[in-house]
């Protein structure tokens, strides 16, 4: 095969992206209504195990992508969603600045 007709890492990282973006958005969408929960003290536990699991995913999936910035901030709330760390009202302001940014990052990707 002519070396010429491979498709290049970054094309191929621009392909995944498309691919992956809806299932991304779905997954910062989650967390800004798990945040707009936690703001009235309505983050069920079943919600926070859906946050906590979104979270988790767009870590990994952002670092792929070299968004580190993104990375961190998944990893940030997915310890704050973390079972372990129970549900704190007092969070909930920036929990929604945290999920506001991963929504800017990941359009920024666009």
């Amino acid at each position: 095969m002519d070396p010429n007709q491979q498709p290049s890492l970054a094309g191929a990282l621009d392909n995944l992206w498309v691919r992956f973006l809806p299932e991304m958005e779905g997954r910062v969408a989650l967390l800004e209504a798990a945040a707009e929960a936690s703001k009235f003290d309505r983050l069920s536990a079943g919600q926070q195990e859906e946050a906590h699991a979104a979270a988790h995913k767009l870590a990994g999936v952002l670092g792929t992508f070299g968004l580190t910035r993104g990375t961190l901030l998944a990893r940030e709330l997915e310890i704050m969603y973390s079972p372990q760390n129970g549900r704190d009202p007092a969070q909930a302001e920036q929990l929604s600045q945290i999920a506001t940014e991963l929504r800017a990052i990941v359009a920024s990707r666009k």
